[in-house]
């Protein structure tokens, strides 16, 4: 498993690199790495709590070739490094985790201890943007 912190991310993104924002539509839609295509693992429910996205695999490999160089980040680094260690076992072959994701790391005392993509003035977006929705995403996957 390949491991970048949020610097390394921009830098591998800037020469071509795809960052998949795994955290829910709730979240992407309130701010994300500029030019980030959002799948989430995890989405809320018809009761607002947090459940398994049962397509993501799906919609991933219907979005992305295997070879595709992809980028992984959520908000701390956990739900990225499960997601990417899914992708790796079903086929993915360049898959990196996002060490620290969009809002950093933290220890139980709060104190970051790897910073995230907002704490270190990486380039944000906020709203839905056309093509990286993953609306946009599960109907191309629908129609697939």
């Amino acid at each position: 498993m390949k491991h970048a912190t949020v610097n390394e991310a921009h830098q591998l993104q800037q020469a071509g690199a795809t960052y998949v924002d795994v955290r829910s539509t709730r979240e992407f839609d309130a701010g994300h790495p500029e030019g980030a295509i959002n799948v989430p693992l995890l989405e809320h429910d018809d009761h607002g709590q947090m459940a398994q996205n049962p397509d993501f695999l799906r919609v991933m490999k219907a979005a992305f070739p295997p070879e595709t160089r992809l980028l992984i980040g959520c908000q701390a680094g956990m739900r990225s490094l499960k997601a990417a260690q899914m992708l790796e076992t079903f086929g993915f072959a360049d898959v990196t985790n996002v060490k620290g994701g969009f809002g950093g790391a933290r220890d139980h005392s709060g104190r970051l201890i790897e910073p995230g993509w907002t704490t270190t003035g990486l380039p944000v977006e906020t709203g839905a943007p056309a093509g990286r929705t993953y609306g946009t995403l599960l109907d191309n996957a629908d129609k697939a």
